[in-house]
């Protein structure tokens, strides 16, 4: 009898200290029911952790199959926002070495003689940004890119040519 309070003892502290542990990180257990009966055994394996600790707004209920042994867990999650997701736009250029020759060729085939033949700085400096700025931007031209917000961060250049390496292989 003292061996089987310990037992109890023991595992309590463990959960607590598990719950507790999983609290830092900002994550609940949702389940408190077993989730596992056999013979005379009954545990709370399975688990279904979410991060938010407002209990109102879900249900987990149990639902027994007959297949196994363990039970499968339903959650309801009450009043959840779903985030609604814009399409953002911005412009970016593109450089490569054909557009960059390009602009050179442009800019060594403009005559500057607008530029010097001015006395004063100021006018001088806007004839020269101007016509340098026409010239980029003819040789640079903006495109417009869409910002998916289901972009995958995690998938890196490596895990690109990975998978496309793959893809020949199969074929």
């Amino acid at each position: 009898m003292v061996i089987l309070t310990l037992i109890l003892w023991l595992i309590l502290i463990t959960s607590r200290l598990l719950n507790s542990l999983l609290a830092t990180f900002g994550l609940y257990g949702t389940v408190d029911f077993p989730t596992r009966i056999y013979n005379n055994s009954i545990t709370t394996i399975d688990n279904i952790f979410i991060n938010t600790a407002n209990q109102n707004s879900i249900s987990v209920y149990p639902w027994i199959n007959g297949l196994s042994d363990h039970d499968a867990q339903i959650i309801v999650l009450h009043d959840i926002a779903i985030r609604t997701y814009e399409k953002k736009l911005y412009f970016c250029r593109r450089f490569n070495r054909a557009a960059i020759t390009y602009f050179n060729l442009k800019l060594s085939y403009e005559s500057w003689n607008d530029v010097f033949s001015y006395n004063d700085v100021n006018v001088s400096f806007n004839k020269f940004l101007n016509t340098y700025l026409t010239i980029f931007y003819s040789s640079f031209p903006t495109k417009t890119v869409h910002d998916s917000p289901f972009s995958k961060a995690w998938l890196t250049q490596g895990i690109k040519i990975y998978c496309i390496n793959k893809r020949k292989l199969q074929t």
